[in-house]
């Protein structure tokens, strides 16, 4: 029986190439599009831990403690409710607050690998008017 991907089709598939074009074998990938790949006994582990020491490092925050994502409790007074719309006597934050930086980042990871969508989702929201309660 011959199947796909078993390591004698892998090898005779490489041979092939390597006749047709120039090419060589770098081994297994472990690094790709900013994705770790780690190849395990039972199977292989892809994640972003490198990506993701960048970014806090970029934003100063590789030395913080790890916390759990707190949820935050909503509530029915509007003017206590700390997700409500921007108010007329709130102030942006400037430009040099990178918050729309940080969203892009945190999107492409929690696109990539899943962390805690809900509150890259809530900081979305405010992207186009970010104020320091945000």
């Amino acid at each position: 029986m011959n199947l796909i991907g078993t390591l004698e089709e892998l090898t005779r598939i490489a041979s092939h190439l390597k006749s047709e074009f120039e090419m060589k074998d770098l081994g297994k990938t472990q690094y790709c599009l900013s994705l770790d790949i780690e190849h395990c006994s039972d199977g292989i582990l892809v994640h972003q831990s490198n990506y993701t020491q960048k970014v806090l490092h970029r934003l100063n925050e590789d030395k913080a403690k790890s916390s759990s994502t707190p949820m935050v409790v909503r509530t029915l007074d509007v003017k206590r409710d700390p997700f409500r719309p921007k108010e007329d006597d709130e102030e942006i934050l400037e430009p040099e607050v990178p918050y729309l930086s940080v969203i892009g980042t945190l999107l492409y990871l929690a696109q990539c690998i899943r962390p805690d969508t809900f509150a890259v989702n809530l900081l979305a929201r405010y992207s186009n008017a970010p104020t320091h309660r945000h």
